[in-house]
């Protein structure tokens, strides 16, 4: 019983230091530290065709596909994709298939809804649109991300 007590009481202190650390994150001064990632990054890659987004998400279209269609955050997408960190480590690649854009990270649905069926993007991401100051997966906390992204597909949810 002292056992159980003693890890309940541990999981609470680890659970209320993780919150302070949280509390203490300002996304808006780190939207404005990855703005300056973000600029140094394309000034260093010569990167042209950037354009910003007004939420401070950088996009560049390739092909802008298909006409869009008027995209919900229940619309059904299938992407192929490749994720990148600045420093240019790959952190994933794949397929997602038939996934909801609202439940994607808030970049992919401010960028997503810039391209049709076919196009292709390149999202970079302030970390404030992608996972904050929380580290997931091989990403660390506050990380910009470089997507690129081309849409295979998209349809409305037929649960709407």
């Amino acid at each position: 019983m002292k056992r159980r007590l003693l890890v309940c009481f541990a999981f609470i202190i680890a659970l209320a230091s993780s919150c302070k650390k949280v509390e203490s994150y300002d996304p808006v001064a780190q939207l404005a530290a990855d703005e300056l990632l973000i600029k140094e990054f394309i000034a260093a890659n010569n990167i042209e065709d950037m354009r910003r987004d007004s939420t401070g998400v950088y996009y560049s279209i390739s092909d802008p596909g298909a006409e869009k269609p008027e995209y919900k955050g229940s619309t059904l997408i299938t992407a192929t994709y490749a994720g990148r960190l600045l420093n240019g480590r790959d952190f994933d690649a794949g397929t997602i298939k038939e996934y909801p854009l609202g439940g994607l990270i808030a970049g992919w649905q401010i960028g997503i809804p810039k391209i049709g069926k076919g196009g292709k993007i390149r999202l970079l991401i302030p970390s404030v649109y992608a996972y904050g100051p929380q580290a997931s997966g091989g990403i660390p906390a506050n990380s910009v991300l470089d997507f690129t992204i081309t849409l295979d597909d998209h349809k409305e949810s037929s649960s709407n």
